[in-house]
């Protein structure tokens, strides 16, 4: 079953002409700022693939980031609700960086300095792709409208979208998107180790 909640929060999102797209392999959809789409394991889409290049100028992308859960999240420097929430983002990154949870930005109109000023005054550590010519967002199109910014992907170790966030993402609920994903693997690894998965003789 998908989980689709509309948490009404103000965001840069305008009409959503992907919606059956980024849809795909769900039961429903509700547009508008703060909406949630959580994705069951059996109907999500193939992994994403991703390459870029990160703002201290390092090639990066998918293979960085196989095996782990992954936090994707397309930002940029004068959206007012990208700066809302990006304490939140920069507090999740914290706690979950001990579990192995690789959060990545993807700027989508800034230069460095920029970036980076932002990056220093909202305490955020983790990396940001370069995205100024669009080609990374254009991979994402499937579940990123071009104008929603910001929007947040949650992968899964395989690299699927397990859950999308158009608009501001509230602490508690992307909280409990990656809390569920990680637990999510950790019961598969439990009952594979216990002979009660279905991998098991």
């Amino acid at each position: 079953m998908v989980l689709v909640a509309s948490l009404f929060l103000t965001g840069c999102v305008a009409a959503d002409p992907l919606a059956d797209q980024a849809t795909a392999g769900s039961t429903s959809y509700v547009a508008g700022d703060g909406s949630v789409a959580e994705y069951a394991p059996e109907s999500r889409r193939e992994p994403l693939t991703v390459q870029g290049t990160l703002f201290d100028g390092t090639r990066a992308g998918s293979q960085e980031w196989a095996g782990q859960v992954v936090v994707l999240n397309v930002w940029y420097a004068a959206c007012a609700p990208c700066r809302a929430e990006s304490p939140t983002l920069a507090a999740l990154h914290q706690d979950f960086a001990q579990q192995g949870v690789q959060f990545y930005g993807i700027n989508i109109r800034d230069e460095s300095a920029t970036a980076d000023a932002f990056e220093r005054n909202f305490d955020i550590s983790y990396p940001s792709f370069e995205d100024r010519d669009g080609q990374i967002l254009l991979s994402l199109t499937e579940y990123v409208p071009p104008q929603a910014v910001p929007t947040t992907l949650v992968l899964d170790r395989e690299g699927r979208v397990a859950a999308r966030v158009l608009g501001i993402a509230d602490e508690n609920v992307l909280r409990t998107l990656i809390t569920e994903e990680l637990g999510r693997v950790e019961s598969v690894v439990d009952e594979t180790d216990t002979g009660t998965g279905t991998n098991a003789p």
